[in-house]
């Protein structure tokens, strides 16, 4: 187990130090420069700004200095979308938010995903079972952005009868703020969360250990509950962990149309303004949080099912 672990976070590291690589080499490689975004600046000011933000220098000199200052926590500051304010600070303050919005999608998406994936694979070739299979389908098939629209114009005005929520967030507007993007933020989860357990309620449900329960006359709930969803939870959990990762750090479209200032609609600013050091210093902090929500994933392997030898990758 210690060396399963040791094993798994060295590839961690590995794995952030890649995805830093390709993002930094990408990011300069896309057209234009910060300093081109609103206006053209004269000349001077262009070599002025890039000489003071290391930016004339060498790719590989500026990208050895940033991993070096990396290695501290320096994310650098950011350039343009909150001038000359450390990258981590915007970090810190703005990552709350997407976090608490991202728990509570994350939340509501297990809740109902499960059970709606249970009962599914229980009334299996059902009308209720073709129902939920058709509102999943629907719902891993719409993009974020085009569920965020419909509701604002729905709920937000578009029709009067039906205006019960805000249209731009506000923790002012209390609990009715947060639920129309936490909405948007878990239909997709919850949809694939209960296509996943239904795959593995089916397939579990089949298995000796289930038939044996039956034959003894258990309860069908007891079966569903205690023995045959605690195996087919094993793929979800495995879903859970970049799916936590991705939710926390806040969906960055649905953060962009509710106006809601956490961490995605901060991100999507940076791009639009081509803020290199928050760019990267975003990217650098959701590849962390996803390789560490993985490692706690397979670390619950354990917990879920003894039978798991992590030690021997997990057969």
């Amino acid at each position: 187990m210690v060396k399963y672990t040791i094993k798994r976070v060295l590839m961690a590291v590995l794995t952030v130090f890649i995805v830093a690589c390709i993002t930094f080499f990408l990011m300069n490689a896309a057209p234009g420069n910060p300093w081109l975004a609103e206006k053209t600046p004269p000349q001077s000011v262009i070599d002025a700004l890039n000489e003071k933000y290391g930016l004339d220098k060498p790719l590989p000199e500026q990208f050895a200095k940033y991993m070096n200052n990396l290695i501290y926590g320096d994310f650098g500051v950011s350039i343009k979308t909150q001038k000359n304010r450390p990258v981590m600070d915007i970090i810190v303050e703005k990552f709350p938010l997407s976090a608490q919005l991202g728990i509570m999608a994350v939340a509501w998406a297990v809740v109902v995903g499960v059970p709606l994936g249970c009962l599914a694979a229980y009334k299996r070739g059902k009308l209720i079972d073709s129902i939920l299979r058709v509102v999943c389908t629907l719902g891993v098939s719409l993009p974020g952005f085009v569920v965020a629209s419909v509701l604002l114009v729905v709920f937000c005005g578009g029709i009067e009868s039906l205006n019960f929520f805000p249209g731009t967030f506000s923790p002012a507007n209390g609990i009715r703020g947060y639920i129309l993007p936490c909405f948007c933020l878990g239909l997709y989860p919850m949809c694939y969360i209960a296509r996943l357990t239904r795959s593995s309620m089916l397939d579990a449900i089949n298995q000796e250990y289930v038939k044996t329960a039956r034959a003894k006359g258990l309860k069908t709930g007891k079966i569903i509950f205690k023995h045959a969803l605690r195996n087919a939870l094993i793929p979800v959990i495995t879903y859970l962990g970049p799916l936590t990762a991705f939710t926390l750090c806040g969906g960055f479209v649905v953060e962009k149309v509710f106006g809601i200032p956490g961490l995605g609609k901060f991100f999507v600013q940076s791009v639009q303004a081509l803020d290199y050091p928050l760019i990267m210093g975003t990217v650098i902090f959701l590849a962390t949080f996803i390789v560490f929500m993985n490692l706690m994933v397979d670390l619950l392997y354990k917990v879920v099912d003894p039978r798991i030898n992590l030690a021997k990758g997990g057969n």
